[in-house]
């Protein structure tokens, strides 16, 4: 097994091969002065089965455009020279989000990427928490591996418990199902059954509209408030505030990717949450560094991705028994 991990993931593919108890194997990236780039492996990855790192979220330094141009251009590299199975591995999935048509003439981002991945001879992709895993799995033909972020928040929902009332909520309805199997395996882990809630919310031309209703009962409870993606803050705000207007007693955070774009920070500064959990799937470079450990807390994907990586390797390889 050969892991390459590309230069705005280097940090995050080291983790994930400690995890494995491995290296990563080396590789080269060279810019050109008018902004093209080539990146090659520095071992032979012929009858390799190969993984590839790359995160595709905006910035610092190269926007989700230009990852994902590397990464296909290494993923077609190793396959060129040979690679017997070759499978990204993509922490935050940029442009999944948009996975049906919603107004007249729309993309389909998700399937498109699909598209993309699959003509550089792409045989597996592992993904953490996409926004519709039904959507994400039906634009594939090649196999896919969707990995779950409430694994990573167990121990820390358990820290939150004071041993009241305790429940799980979802910003909007289209997140139900999300929150619905973290309650069901937490309820598990604390050996009691656990509240439910959602509100309501629509989005047109990116404004965030609806209601502030919340359906289900959360007077007096601790609410633990479940999504894929934290972007621009408002939704979360607009969550934490009428959780906490119908009676709730204490607010925490649990998103997969924090973007924290825009103003984020200033939004999230005065709201009624008392933590954000986010995991490293997208570092926070855009929040106050001061607010890590703090405000805001970093748990590490790393090992949830060796996981499925050893597993992916148990299952042996060659183009035929991974589709």
């Amino acid at each position: 097994m050969l892991l390459f991990a590309l230069g705005a993931s280097h940090a995050f593919g080291t983790s994930v091969a400690a995890a494995l108890g491995l290296s990563l194997s080396p590789h080269e990236e060279r810019g050109f002065e008018d902004g093209e780039h080539k990146a090659r492996p520095l071992v032979d990855v012929r009858g390799a089965d190969v993984y590839v790192m790359q995160s595709l979220h905006g910035g610092p330094e190269q926007e989700s455009a230009e990852k994902l141009i590397r990464l296909l251009f290494f993923l077609a590299t190793v396959r060129d020279h040979g690679a017997e199975r070759v499978t990204a591995v993509v922490p935050y999935l940029a442009y999944s989000r948009k996975d049906r048509r919603t107004q007249p003439y729309d993309p389909v981002g998700s399937r498109y990427i699909a598209q993309l991945l699959e003509s550089v001879g792409t045989d597996v992709v592992i993904t953490l928490e996409v926004h519709n895993p039904a959507a994400f799995e039906n634009s594939f033909r090649c196999r896919t591996v969707h990995l779950e972020s409430h694994w990573l928040f167990d121990q820390a929902a358990m820290a939150c418990d004071d041993g009241k009332a305790l429940v799980i909520a979802s910003p909007d309805p289209g997140g139900v199902k999300r929150v619905q199997q973290w309650r069901e395996a937490l309820e598990r882990c604390f050996g009691r059954p656990l509240g439910q809630a959602f509100l309501d919310k629509t989005r047109r031309e990116g404004v965030v509209g609806g209601s502030t209703a919340v359906i289900g009962d959360v007077a007096n409870a601790t609410v633990l408030v479940f999504d894929d993606i934290l972007s621009s803050g408002t939704t979360m705000v607009r969550a934490a505030s009428a959780l906490t207007a119908a009676g709730a007693r204490r607010v925490f955070v649990f998103v997969a990717h924090g973007l924290f774009v825009a103003e984020a920070a200033a939004v999230l500064r005065t709201a009624p949450i008392e933590r954000v959990f986010i995991s490293d799937s997208v570092p926070p470079f855009r929040l106050p560094q001061d607010w890590i450990g703090s405000r805001v807390e970093v748990v590490p994907a790393a090992p949830l991705f060796a996981a499925a990586i050893r597993h992916q390797v148990g299952k042996g390889f060659g183009r035929e028994q991974s589709a």
